[in-house]
């Protein structure tokens, strides 16, 4: 019985080994089908601060690496649009 139980997990170990880096570069190379080129990969977030509800956006694609896009309920726009 206990040939048999480290014969089953040399198996496991030897299968886990192999296959583990072959499954990671297969979901690698889905993922990087799957984005096209130049999606713009945004933050968005919403605050609500008593009755004030606004929200808050962030992209890569905005001119200043630090600017914040703040848009308030009534869809007036401050910050870096």
């Amino acid at each position: 019985m206990l040939r048999l139980s480290l014969l089953f997990g040399t198996a496991a170990a030897a299968l886990t080994l192999l296959v583990t880096p072959y499954l990671a570069d297969r979901t690698a190379h889905q993922l990087s089908r799957a984005e096209p080129a130049g999606l713009d990969f945004m933050s968005t977030g919403s605050v609500a601060r008593g009755t004030n509800t606004y929200t808050m956006r962030r992209s890569v694609l905005q001119a200043s690496n630090t600017g914040v896009c703040i848009i308030r309920a009534n869809g007036s726009r401050s910050g870096d649009c």
